[in-house]
């Protein structure tokens, strides 16, 4: 548990080894406080047994949390490489989790990796992947991108106790630039690039929710 010499941890879950291995070395710390990096394993149920596993640990109890790795973009004009920042999750089963510091991991974000495009809105969970007709309806419900951990992920952390919460998604593939494999064709690799250049801005991110308010 947090005290004033030992600042809250940060909890960065992903869900794919290729995601683990892009964030690898994230769990070295920061400035901020110690960080784990979890892979959770892919799906909605795997991340929620994994998150809720962790934050049952007394060291865990009140870490800020952050979902991360690769998405579907849902917007005509995305592209492999962008970057999503949830305003808030929504669950399949209509849960919707508000987000923190959307901002400043915005402004972070486009420091770490300049030149690429980030979108702010709300990213919605799915069971399984989503393509084609399917994307469209549901970037019809205002939703930018989809993936099918970030919105458990979120609800199950603050399920276990009241904490900040983000979510920053890498898009692998967009309306225009579907793939069939992550990590194969251009746009997967471009998506792990990016994915490997973002870890400062959530150390960043995560200091500045401990710093006093003015």
């Amino acid at each position: 548990m947090a005290t004033a010499s030992a600042p809250a941890p940060l909890l960065i879950a992903c869900a794919l080894g290729i995601e683990r291995l892009a964030l690898r070395g994230g769990d070295r710390g920061s400035a901020g406080g110690p960080v784990t990096v979890l892979r959770t394993g892919m799906g909605p149920k795997a991340a929620e047994r994994a998150v809720t596993r962790l934050l049952a640990d007394p060291a865990l109890a009140d870490a800020t949390v952050l979902a991360t790795g690769f998405c579907a973009g849902l917007a005509p004009g995305m592209h492999p490489g962008d970057l999503v920042v949830a305003e808030e999750t929504r669950g399949p089963g209509g849960t919707v989790t508000p987000c923190v510091g959307t901002e400043r991991l915005v402004k972070e974000l486009m420091r770490a990796v300049p030149g690429r495009t980030v979108h702010s809105g709300p990213l919605t969970g799915s069971d399984h992947v989503v393509r084609g007709q399917e994307r469209s309806d549901l970037f019809a419900t205002g939703a930018i991108a989809v993936d099918m951990e970030s919105a458990v992920t979120l609800h199950t952390a603050m399920r276990s106790g009241t904490r900040p919460v983000a979510a920053v998604r890498v898009v692998v593939d967009a309306p225009e630039h579907e793939l069939v494999r992550i990590g194969t064709l251009r746009g997967g690799i471009s998506a792990f690039r990016v994915l490997r250049a973002v870890l400062p801005a959530y150390y960043e991110w995560h200091r500045s929710l401990l710093l006093p308010r003015r």
